[in-house]
């Protein structure tokens, strides 16, 4: 029985954090050491995704997924249909990951250089790393899992709070597409 995602990153966040302690940050050599599995790990991550991102174009797979878009929560507006190529879901969801890691690598030399905290950096040299692992797309194309099951697009928002924002869970049954196609937008059309 594998442990849920979150559950792991709780466990592996509490065990660094214990680690942490003993850690003589002081010392410049175990700081800069400790910089340097930082950068390394987020030069391993981007590696991984223009991987990723060089098979994608390589599939190039054009075949057509359609589904429902919820509507941002508290919008008041209707659920977006949308037609797109797996080719162009998958640069998407690239895209989205690859925002998300310099997001992360910008809070993270904030906390550092700003407020001088040093026992996230050996934190955020694992977890990135882990999530990048744990993603769909390093799943099909880079471990070779088929998509199929879980892994069949669209893929669900992930949960928290990001997903929580979106407004809720993307439908892919035919009636939830015509209901949403006839409600006036007629499909939004990305290519």
């Amino acid at each position: 029985m594998a442990l849920n995602p979150q559950i792991t990153n709780l466990i592996i966040i509490l065990g660094f954090m214990q680690l942490s302690k003993k850690i003589p940050f002081d010392d410049p050599n175990v700081l800069n050491g400790v910089r340097a599995l930082y950068v390394f790990s987020n030069v391993l991550i981007l590696g991984i995704y223009l991987y990723v991102q060089q098979q994608i174009n390589k599939k190039r797979d054009m075949t057509v997924i359609k589904y429902v878009e919820p509507a941002p929560m508290g919008s008041g507006e209707d659920p977006k249909p949308v037609n797109i190529t797996i080719h162009a879901y998958d640069l998407q969801q690239l895209r989205a990951l690859f925002k998300a890691q310099l997001m992360g690598i910008g809070m993270m030399a904030v906390m550092h250089f700003y407020f001088k905290y040093t026992n996230p950096l050996l934190i955020q040299s694992i977890i990135p790393v882990k999530g990048a692992f744990e993603g769909n797309l390093i799943k099909i194309h880079l471990l070779g899992y088929p998509a199929t099951g879980d892994l069949r697009r669209p893929w669900k928002a992930t949960g928290g709070l990001m997903g929580a924002m979106q407004g809720g869970e993307i439908k892919t049954d035919k009636k939830s597409i015509e209901a949403a196609e006839k409600a006036g937008r007629g499909g939004a059309k990305e290519e």
